[in-house]
């Protein structure tokens, strides 16, 4: 289980320093996304996309059966998850610490992560709050609520098995996004 966390972490670094999404991909993104929501998702950062896209990608394989059954809101949260992230944009050392922290010192990223983003804690802020940034913008773009519900919630910690159709779905988002 720790080294396929190791090769996960390493395989994740080495996608942060030169990932960037194709044009076919933009393409299936524009085909999901408004104008409004596609705007925003190319104010992310060239790795977060092709990180969204990884997801969105994760998602449809899971669905390659019926792909009918990916629920729209699904979709459109797999591509804007991570959004609020470009409110602060991290630097690639910024990620690093907060993995290593999270690792080392578990709990010590919620705590730092409360106040303002400035300083040192800044990078702790962003890996807490770009969530419910990120919901706000979206729910600003036009996004659906049953979306922005789950953006908000892409990395509550404690998420229990689903009983609701919403639950089942921010399951199914979280799964694609520990694996991307």
């Amino acid at each position: 289980m720790i080294a396929a966390r190791i090769i996960y972490r390493t395989r994740q670094f080495w996608n942060a320093l030169s990932a960037a999404p194709g044009e076919q991909e933009l393409k299936q993104a524009e085909a999901i996304l408004n104008p409004q929501q596609m705007a925003l998702f190319q104010r992310m950062s060239p790795g977060e996309q092709a990180h969204s896209l990884q997801v969105l990608k994760k998602l449809q394989t899971a669905h390659a059966g019926n792909p009918a059954e990916l629920h729209p809101d699904l979709a459109v949260a797999a591509l804007l998850h991570d959004v609020g992230k470009c409110r602060y944009p991290l630097r690639l050392w910024e990620r690093v610490m907060i993995v290593l922290v999270r690792a080392i010192l578990p709990g010590a990223v919620d705590k730092w992560g409360r106040g303002q983003p400035q300083g040192w804690r800044r990078a702790f802020v962003v890996a807490m709050l770009h969530p419910d940034w990120g919901a706000q913008m979206a729910a600003d773009a036009g996004v659906s609520p049953g979306a922005v519900d789950l953006i908000r919630r892409h990395q509550n910690q404690n998420a229990a098995p689903g009983v609701s159709l919403q639950d089942r779905l921010l399951q199914e988002l979280q799964s694609a996004d520990h694996l991307s």
